[in-house]
């Protein structure tokens, strides 16, 4: 076997039901990275009597998630978007949410366009994009401007997302977080104003185990292009971040593609371009972070697997390579 068989997706029907039988007010839709984990720590702060939803979203399921909710009452409950960008054609999903109820407000801290920012801001009862700040910094202005623990964990946040890295409690927590399971145990950890305890301080150990092993993988399977800009492409084994910051390091490289046997990929790069070269792929993202979608065929994976590399390597680099 190539390939080990791809786990179940969402269980839309359990989904469905959390959403139409809450008793909460708040539905919070966000991303599930370490920025979205805070965000949803900054909404559980403000809403603790209304109560919250949380539902962690990748990029690509973004869309179903708005599908999803566009089905159910909302009986003036408010769906909260966050660390989500726009994707082409949610606007419909939008309006059909709107037309059964719900508020809707978005905060988000990726490029947007004008045109974008305009068609959103037409559907939407509140719209705040701030490329300056994380997405749980915005949360934080907006729901919680007052609260000395909101404010806490926006600064923690926004050290990693926004890549300062002058902060140690925000490299541990964000590398926690590249495991799903400590989500909730992080973000009610964050609610309390606690940054490390030792569930985290263990978690952190093994994952830095681990992510050497991963790092030194990836390292060995890496293939070198282009002549503007120099790209590191390698299959991707784990820890996108971390391990695109090895690379450059290890290959003093000005873009790293880290390329996942589904076909989506995470792209860092030097100059700012990442969310330009990401966009041409389905995705998107800021421009030193970003990530998109090849389309890949059967024999695409095999090649993956076996040669750790395909003809979307080639294709990646002369896009980056026309970029200014």
């Amino acid at each position: 076997m190539f390939f080990r068989k791809r786990k179940n997706g969402p269980d839309i029907a359990s989904i469905s039901a959390d959403i139409a039988l809450r008793t909460a007010h708040i539905v919070h839709l966000t991303h599930n990275d370490f920025d979205a984990v805070g965000a949803d720590a900054v909404h559980r702060i403000r809403f603790r009597k209304e109560g919250v939803v949380t539902l962690w979203s990748s990029v690509g399921k973004f869309p179903m998630y708005l599908e999803i909710i566009s089905q159910i009452a909302g009986n003036g409950d408010t769906l909260s978007i966050s660390d989500l960008s726009y994707r082409r054609g949610v606007e419909q999903h939008l309006r059909k949410i709107k037309q059964k109820g719900w508020r809707i407000e978005w905060r988000d801290h990726h490029r947007w366009n004008e045109d974008e920012i305009g068609l959103i801001r037409k559907i939407v009862d509140h719209l705040h994009i701030d490329t300056g700040r994380c997405a749980c910094g915005i949360c934080a202005v907006d729901l919680a401007p007052e609260d000395v623990i909101a404010e806490e964990i926006a600064l923690v946040v926004c050290d990693y997302d926004l890549w300062k890295q002058k902060d140690p409690r925000s490299a541990v927590l964000g590398l926690v977080l590249q495991r799903n399971k400590n989500r909730d145990h992080v973000r009610d950890m964050l609610m309390m104003g606690v940054f490390d305890d030792g569930q985290i301080r263990s978690e952190y150990q093994d994952i830095m185990r681990e992510m050497q092993r991963v790092m030194d993988r990836t390292l060995r399977a890496a293939s070198i292009l282009g002549t503007k800009y120099r790209m590191a492409v390698s299959p991707m084994f784990g820890y996108p971040s971390e391990t695109a910051a090895y690379l450059r390091k290890e290959l003093k490289s000005d873009i790293e593609v880290l390329v996942s046997d589904s076909g989506k990929f995470s792209i860092r790069s030097v100059p700012p371009i990442s969310h330009l070269i990401a966009r041409e792929f389905g995705g998107g993202g800021h421009p030193h972070a970003a990530g998109g979608f090849f389309r890949f065929t059967l024999w695409d994976k095999i090649l993956l697997k076996i040669l750790k590399k395909n003809r979307h390597f080639e294709k990646i680099s002369v896009v980056a390579e026309l970029q200014k």
